[in-house]
């Protein structure tokens, strides 16, 4: 499959790139792509890349865990279900200390509906996207409710949202500036965006390099830093209101990382650079914390 080049940054249109990083798709493919930095705003973006109508051959993996909802006795499997139980419960307590009047949700790209299902039990009135075809079918069985392919969805027109969640989602989508926008007019005026990413300044990224598991190409489209968020919101009149910590992601993804780099995976590494990761990283100052992924808290400006 023929791959496309971006000739312009996805963020500041400018078109002088240099090669930041080569990294081999570990789940699917095996092939090697590359990760090139803007000269002028810094952004990292997979470049070239698999294109819209190609990329659905990249999920194709039982690996690719997010789209599967059958029990696996593999002890990743087992560690990332166990920890997304957990941090299904707060991520609801998050949305309703932003939102207490538990109002309308979209949650994009929603996978197989389990965050989606929490928190319509807890009272919201819900939404959800998914890609996925198999993915979008749980979904839609768990829910109850019509789960669609995109955002731009016919019966989504009209709708807008007091919270919109992207939980590792925003990486994945081709159309990057477009996406943005469609939040921006689709919120609420006192709304929250929440988007979690991965992120590469943390020190796990800085230590496992190009075996760091979040970079997952070809899927993660775009590696945003805290700087190039920022100014890919404020291009569309949205500001950061506040930055948290996703603090077992360090973890699930040094297990995935010393997979690749070794054969195997090594947990007394795995664990030793969770923990120093969320140590370096933390911090009570947004702007300071720097764990391996990020959410956002955004808002209209």
């Amino acid at each position: 499959m023929p791959l496309e080049n971006l000739q312009n940054c996805p963020i500041c249109d400018k078109s002088s790139f240099n090669n930041y990083l080569n990294v081999e798709d570990y789940t699917v493919s095996h092939k090697e792509f590359t990760i090139q930095q803007c000269n002028n705003c810094y952004f990292l973006f997979t470049n070239p890349r698999p294109s819209e109508a190609d990329i659905g051959a990249y999920y194709q993996s039982e690996d690719y865990i997010s789209h599967h909802d059958e029990e696996k006795t593999n002890l990743i499997s087992k560690a990332y279900t166990a920890v997304r139980n957990h941090t299904i419960k707060q991520k609801v307590n998050l949305i309703n200390s932003l939102s207490p009047s538990k109002g309308s949700m979209l949650d994009v790209g929603c996978g197989t509906g389990v965050f989606l299902t929490a928190t319509e039990k807890d009272g919201w009135k819900i939404s959800g996207t998914e890609p996925d075809p198999g993915a979008r079918v749980i979904a839609q069985k768990r829910a109850g409710a019509a789960i669609h392919e995109s955002i731009n969805a016919v019966e989504l027109t009209d709708q807008t949202f007091d919270i919109i969640t992207m939980w590792h989602v925003l990486e994945h989508v081709h159309l990057l500036n477009e996406t943005i926008e469609w939040l921006h007019k689709h919120l609420n005026p006192n709304g929250k965006i929440l988007i979690a990413v991965p992120n590469p300044q943390s020190f796990d990224a800085t230590k496992y390099g190009r075996f760091w598991a979040a970079y997952d190409v070809p899927r993660h489209l775009y590696h945003f830093t805290k700087g190039t968020m920022k100014t890919l919101l404020k291009k569309h009149n949205l500001e950061v209101q506040n930055i948290l910590p996703m603090w077992f992601d360090s973890f699930y993804v040094g297990m995935l990382s010393t997979k690749y780099s070794g054969g195997s995976i090594n947990y007394l590494d795995s664990v030793k650079t969770g923990l120093l990761s969320n140590l370096k990283g933390r911090s009570s100052d947004k702007e300071h914390l720097n764990t391996s992924s990020l959410i956002y808290i955004v808002s209209k400006k």
